[in-house]
């Protein structure tokens, strides 16, 4: 089946990943701006950052016949740094322009500190601006509150829960989220978080509706094919194959689709690949011989 990873930072993987995903069905990527592992210090490293996730990343994971999408924002953890927090302000609508920006995210809130809720709200305004649904990060300490406190700013921006995708879901958030109209995402990891097993109970306790899977893998302990692990778990417990095709495929694609800039179309061939293309003059292959590997 296809897969569509809706929450992958691909900056911080080999290419070797790209092969294992593709190789796995995954037939397109959308990468989150966020936190590199530590703050930057000056402006600057989040324009080359973000020029990366739209210009080499997008070509790295097309070498391997994989879509790549984004989304930008400035990160919750960075909203507190004001070596940085209104500089990166004021050079993210441009960003949002882009074709490949599928919406604004990660937004939302880690320290659930009131800068947090500043930029949060700033760049929900942001997105209804530039008509682009929304990636909302949400709390791995004090979840619950976190949580509740992600909807209310939601609200008091009078932002379209059709457009809001809530992460980091688990079994407690979607007893409060299940009937708002937003999304539900679960981030699948391989000790925390949601597991697969979880994720199976989720399924059959309340469907697939409205519901995103990713594996969020990142620099930390990670695994970038969490989606197409939990998808087959899903079969093995009995979910058809319908209802599991929609929860990895046509649902991400519905979500990001809300910002028009999503070709549905495109996505049913694998991305143009040609190991011997370069970007600005440099390959993945690394003076290796494409015809070897």
């Amino acid at each position: 089946m296809l897969i569509f990873e809706p929450h992958i930072h691909m900056y911080s993987r080999v290419t070797e990943d790209y092969e294992r995903l593709a190789l796995a069905g995954v037939r397109a990527v959308l990468e989150p701006a966020f936190w590199l592992g530590q703050n930057r210090t000056n402006v600057g490293s989040f324009i080359d950052y973000y020029d990366t996730l739209i210009g080499w990343e997008r070509f790295r994971s097309q070498q391997f016949g994989i879509h790549h999408f984004c989304t930008m924002a400035l990160n919750p953890r960075e909203a507190n740094d004001d070596r940085v927090n209104d500089a990166v302000m004021a050079i993210l609508p441009r960003y949002l322009e882009k074709d490949s920006v599928l919406g604004v995210g990660e937004i939302g809130l880690d320290d659930q500190t009131k800068k947090e809720e500043k930029y949060f709200s700033a760049q929900l305004l942001l997105a209804k601006q530039h008509r682009l649904p929304v990636l909302v990060h949400t709390p791995h300490r004090d979840k619950m509150k976190g949580f509740q406190r992600c909807i209310d700013l939601i609200r008091d921006c009078d932002f379209p829960m059709a457009q809001v995708l809530l992460d980091h879901g688990n079994e407690e958030t979607i007893k409060i989220t299940r009937d708002l109209g937003c999304w539900s995402g679960f981030s699948i990891y391989p000790n925390s978080k949601m597991d697969p097993h979880r994720m199976v109970q989720i399924v059959l306790e309340y469907g697939i509706e409205r519901f995103v899977i990713n594996s969020a893998a990142d620099w930390g302990v990670s695994d970038p094919l969490m989606v197409p692990r939990t998808a087959t778990k899903l079969e093995q417990a009995g979910v058809p194959r319908s209802k599991v095709e929609q929860l990895v495929w046509q649902n991400p694609i519905s979500f990001f689709a809300q910002g028009g800039r999503l070709d549905v179309k495109s996505l049913e061939r694998p991305a143009t690949s040609n190991l011997r293309d370069t970007f600005e003059g440099n390959s993945v292959l690394r003076g290796q011989d494409p015809d070897r590997l």
